[in-house]
C-alpha cells in the first residue's frame, strides 16, 4: 500500500490548454478517494497523470514517498481498471487474470493461487473457465477487477468502472468494489461523474470544476457544508436549490417569505464577513435550500417553525416513499456564478429560465400534494445556505 501526493500538479498541451491547473491533493495509504466533477473537468487527466498515462508539465507527484514523475507506468506498482473492460476475447477468465502475471514471468502455481484468491474474493469462482462473450456486464467488470487485484499494486485506480452497466446493476457493483476496497486494504483513487457513486463509496470525495479542485472532504461535510456554490449545486439528489434573496439585518427576503436568521447562521455570516452590520445596510445573496427541508404543512402541523406559504405544483413525481414536487418562483438574479453553475448542470437553455426559477421539493408520502393543484408548504430556514451572488463564496459555512 501507498499514500499518494499531487503537489502543484498542472497539465498543460501544446496549445496551452491547462487540463489540471496548480492541484494539491494529499491521499492517505488504504484511503478510498473519490474524483469528482462534471465533464471535462480534469478528473480523468488527474488519474492519468498518477498513472503516468500522461506527462506532468509542473509539480510533483509522490506515491509511497518517491517523486515518480519521470517513472514509467509499469513501474509506480499501480493497477488500473479503466471503463471498458478491455478483455482478451480469446481467453477464459482464468487467463485474462492471469495474463499480467504471465508476462512477468510468475511461476504458473503462484498464478493459479492468486487468481484462484481473487476471484474467491470476487465471486467468479464458476465462470473461471469461461471466456468474457459469455458473461453479463457486471461479471465482466469483476474480472477486469481481478486482472488488477492478482498483481496485488499498491495503488488501484479506476476510471468511470461501471458508467457501461445499467442502472441496477450500477448499484449492485457499487457495493461491491466497496466491499472489494474495505477488505483489500489498498490504496484507491476512482473517477466518476456520478455524485451518487462518489458519495456512497469514498471516504473522502474531491470536487473538480475546469481543471481546480474545488473542495476535498467526506461526503457528509461536502453535503452538508459545501464551501462554494458550484460544489452545493453538484453534490446532491435532486440538486439544491438555488434563488434570489436579501440579506437585511438578521432578516434573509426569500421569494417565500421573510426568515429570522438562527444565531448560529448569524455567527457564521459575521465570522466570513458575510454579514451586514446587523442591520446597517443590505445586500443580495443567492438562498440555497435543500429539497428535504420542505415539508408539506398537513405533515409538518401548527408547531413547526420556518416559512409557510401556498404555491403551484407544476410536475408531481411519486417516487413510492416520497413526493417530488417541482414548482416555480419568480425572480431573477445577476450572478454570474449562478449562470456558469446551469452550464456546468445543463440547464442554461431551460425555457424561463430568464425570469423564473424551477424549485424542487422533496415531500412526505402523505403529503396533499397534487399536480396542477395548490399546496401549503413550510420552508425549514434553519438549514438555509447563503451564497456571495459575486464569487460563489458560501458566506454561511463553518
Amino acid at each position: 500500500m501507498a499514500d499518494i501526493a499531487l503537489q502543484h500538479v498542472t497539465k498543460r498541451y501544446p496549445d496551452g490548454f491547462e487540463a489540471v491547473k496548480d492541484m494539491d491533493l494529499d491521499i492517505r495509504d488504504g484511503e478510498f478517494m473519490i474524483l469528482v466533477g462534471p465533464s471535462g473537468c480534469g478528473k480523468s487527466t488527474a488519474l492519468r497523470m498518477i498513472a503516468g498515462l500522461e506527462d506532468i508539465s509542473e509539480g510533483e507527484l509522490v506515491i509511497g514517498g518517491d517523486v515518480v514523475n519521470d517513472k514509467a507506468p509499469k513501474d509506480r506498482d499501480i493497477a488500473m481498471v479503466f471503463q471498458n473492460y478491455a478483455l482478451y476475447p480469446h481467453m477464459t477468465v482464468r487467463e485474462n487474470m492471469g495474463f499480467a502475471l504471465k508476462l512477468a514471468k510468475v511461476d504458473k502455481g503462484e498464478i493459479d493461487r492468486k487468481v484462484q484468491e481473487a476471484s474467491k474474493i470476487l465471486d467468479l469462482d464458476q465462470h473461471l473457465d469461461r471466456k468474457p462473450a459469455n458473461l453479463s456486464g457486471g461479471q465482466r467488470q469483476r474480472v477486469a477487477m481481478g486482472r488488477a487485484i492478482v498483481r496485488d499494486p499498491s495503488v488501484f485506480l479506476m476510471d468511470e468502472p461501471l458508467s457501461n452497466l445499467d442502472a441496477k446493476l450500477r448499484v449492485q457493483m457499487r457495493t461491491e468494489v466497496s466491499r472489494i476496497q474495505e477488505r483489500l486494504g489498498t490504496t484507491m483513487v476512482y473517477v466518476t461523474h456520478d455524485q451518487t457513486e462518489a458519495m456512497t463509496l469514498g471516504d473522502r470525495v474531491a470536487v473538480m470544476r475546469g481543471g481546480v479542485l474545488q473542495q476535498v472532504d467526506t461526503p457528509k461535510e461536502l453535503y452538508e457544508n459545501p464551501q462554494n456554490l458550484f460544489v452545493a449545486g453538484f453534490i446532491g439528489s435532486p440538486a439544491m436549490n438555488f434563488m434570489p434573496a436579501r440579506l437585511e439585518g438578521h432578516v434573509v427576503k426569500l421569494p417565500f417569505g421573510d426568515a429570522e436568521l438562527p444565531e448560529e447562521i448569524r455567527r457564521r455570516l459575521e465570522g466570513s464577513g458575510g454579514g451586514n452590520g446587523g442591520g446597517r445596510g443590505a445586500r443580495d445573496v443567492i438562498a440555497g435550500v435543500r429539497p428535504e427541508h420542505f415539508e408539506a404543512a398537513n405533515v409538518a402541523g401548527p408547531d413547526h417553525g420556518g416559512i409557510r406559504f401556498r404555491t403551484k405544483i407544476d410536475v408531481l413525481e411519486s417516487m413510492g416513499s416520497e413526493f417530488y414536487a417541482y414548482f416555480t418562483v419568480e425572480g431573477q438574479t445577476s450572478s454570474d456564478q449562478l449562470a456558469e453553475l446551469a452550464e456546468d448542470a445543463g440547464m442554461a437553455d431551460l425555457p424561463g429560465a430568464e425570469d423564473a426559477s424551477q424549485v424542487v421539493a422533496r415531500l412526505s408520502p402523505e403529503a396533499d400534494a397534487r399536480q396542477g393543484a395548490e399546496v401549503d408548504l413550510v420552508l425549514d430556514t434553519t438549514r438555509l445556505l447563503l451564497f456571495d451572488p459575486t464569487d460563489g463564496r458560501n458566506l454561511t459555512a463553518r
